[in-house]
């Protein structure tokens, strides 16, 4: 204890000689009232006693002297939707009131020297799949091990260009996850949940070359499904341009999948896709089914004459049949180079949520925000609307892409990985948890997370409670500042997470309490600022 508090009286003397930190972000939701707490009172009664941490420290002085984690993106940004780790080709899928969204699991590639070089693809194996129910704030589930010797389909090279669905089948819920193997073929994986464990049930494609009329399509990869309200679905597919095929390459399909969703009924049928390149897009509108895809690179004037897109864009489709003939009808996303001036291959899902119609795509946003510019993308998410006749027009892209549906529930037991900005954060499955349960992790000093528009209701928070696992045992301090509205906010109180006056739960995580030095009542962003590492959070919530 001696040497735990000359540590300490080391680092205030630290702290005290160093720059305070400068002014920041203006308040957000602070159309309500904070006001100082001078006791628990009778409110409190029958709580568990908090106790106070056994050294006084300076907290004020030592958070305002550290230096903060840099975000990837702009603290009030909704776009991308996350930053801890890379995503590309998006497919959202609406269960239970949830909206998941299942990418491409980007990762750094490394030369002979360690550096990190140009995004191969030929190392993915996994997918990254994140949810919501507000629209802002994004729970991280992890990655979706599908191909390879640790995946759950091993005869599977690799695993790009996801497509979710789910089914009622025998009375229960039933999830399919579709992917492309490289360009060579489609897969499909079956869960219980959203999130998983998935598992392979027919161990092998469920489309390749010998699938009829599939053996000349170039690119046999990025899926995407419809379950049409009748319960009947099917699947789209391909790309690819034959060199002498460039305004019409013949290269999409569509087949009707079966009941079980994990076999394919007849052959395949032609699209015909004017310029098209890759990436099938499905979705319904009144009683139209809307067709979407990326164009090709080689638009000719003729082309862009004809249907007015130009190189890499969305361009749209409509039929009155889920199986096509379609029509062309018109282009609703440019390249996000245009946007950000960085190009790649454009992807896409075009969806809704909650009544309101969204499409979800890649760019390389982050990479460039991180300086790296080798083919690494993230998603993002933006709002649209869509008219009488199905129209949409071009979605404008944006860094602030949509509104919050709905407010958090203080009260709640919410996931420490609920995300909507972070600073230097990642996340790691919990051990011996639930498929798509995860931790927040890498925590340092410096680090922050903010949550989007929590909401405090009219009776006001007066304790915080963190479920935290500690990782390493240290005499640094180990804390977490809470603020409200910003970054440089109001502060609530600090919380010491440690296995001192902590309760220890039976599966060795421990229960860390604070009485708040403020009351907070209404709606605000919560921000959590880190002090110390050795430790990972599984929840928070207040009471």
């Amino acid at each position: 204890m001696k040497q735990r508090k000359k540590f300490f009286a080391l680092v205030l003397a630290l702290c005290m000689s160093m720059a305070a930190c400068g002014e920041g972000d203006a308040p957000q939701n602070s159309n309500s009232t904070i006001q100082e707490v001078e006791s628990l009172s009778s409110e409190s009664a029958g709580e568990p006693e908090v106790q106070e941490p056994e050294v006084q420290i300076d907290y004020e002085a030592y958070f305002k002297s550290m230096s903060k984690s840099k975000s990837y993106k702009g603290l009030n940004d909704t776009n991308p939707i996350m930053t801890q780790r890379f995503g590309a080709d998006p497919y959202a899928m609406e269960y239970d009131g949830r909206l998941y969204i299942y990418m491409t699991a980007d990762a750094f590639e490394y030369d002979a020297k360690g550096e990190i070089k140009e995004n191969t693809y030929s190392q993915i194996r996994s997918i990254n799949v994140v949810s919501t129910d507000d629209m802002v704030n994004f729970t991280d589930h992890g990655s979706i091990q599908v191909a390879g010797k640790n995946g759950a389909a091993k005869w599977a090279g690799n695993s790009w260009a996801p497509a979710a669905a789910w089914k009622m089948i025998d009375g229960k819920p039933k999830f399919f996850l579709y992917f492309a193997n490289s360009g060579g073929g489609i897969g499909v994986l079956t869960a219980d949940s959203p999130v998983g464990p998935f598992t392979d049930p027919i161990g092998k494609e469920l489309i390749s070359r010998n699938t009829p009329n599939c053996a000349d399509v170039l690119w046999l990869f990025d899926p995407a499904v419809l379950v049409d309200d009748d319960g009947r679905a099917y699947i789209y597919f391909g790309g690819g341009v034959p060199q002498d095929k460039i305004s019409a390459p013949g290269t999409g399909r569509v087949m009707e999948l079966g009941e079980d969703m994990i076999s394919v009924k007849g052959e395949a049928v032609t699209i015909d896709i004017p310029y098209l390149f890759e990436d099938s897009g499905i979705h319904k509108f009144g009683n139209k089914y809307y067709y979407t895809y990326c164009t090709n690179w080689q638009v000719d004037e003729e082309g862009t004459k004809k249907y007015g897109f130009y190189n890499a864009e969305i361009a749209m489709l409509e039929s009155d049949s889920p199986m096509g003939p379609f029509k062309y009808k018109e282009t609703i996303l440019d390249n996000p180079g245009k946007w950000i001036g960085l190009y790649s291959n454009n992807h896409h899902c075009v969806f809704s949520f909650q009544g309101r119609w969204y499409m979800t795509y890649h760019s390389k946003i982050v990479e460039k925000n991180m300086g790296i510019e080798k083919g690494y993308r993230s998603t993002n998410i933006n709002e649209f609307t869509i008219a009488e006749d199905g129209t949409i027009g071009k979605i404008k892209q944006s860094l602030s892409g949509r509104e919050q549906l709905k407010l958090v529930d203080a009260y709640a037991e919410n996931s420490a990985v609920m995300i909507a900005v972070q600073g230097g954060l990642d996340t790691v499955a919990e051990p011996d948890g639930a498929a798509g349960s995860m931790l927040l992790s890498a925590i340092d000093s410096g680090d922050f997370l903010k949550v989007q528009g929590v909401d405090f209701g009219a009776n006001g928070a007066k304790i915080l409670e963190v479920t935290a696992r500690i990782t390493e045992k240290s005499d640094a301090l180990c804390a977490i500042q809470i603020r409200v509205d910003s970054m440089f906010g109001d502060v609530l109180g600090v919380l010491p997470v440690s296995e001192d006056n902590a309760e220890t739960t039976a599966d060795g995580y421990v229960k860390c309490r604070v009485t708040l030095d403020r009351e907070v009542t209404g709606a605000h962003d919560l921000f959590f600022v880190f002090a110390g590492s050795g430790y990972e959070l599984k929840s928070w919530r207040f009471e």
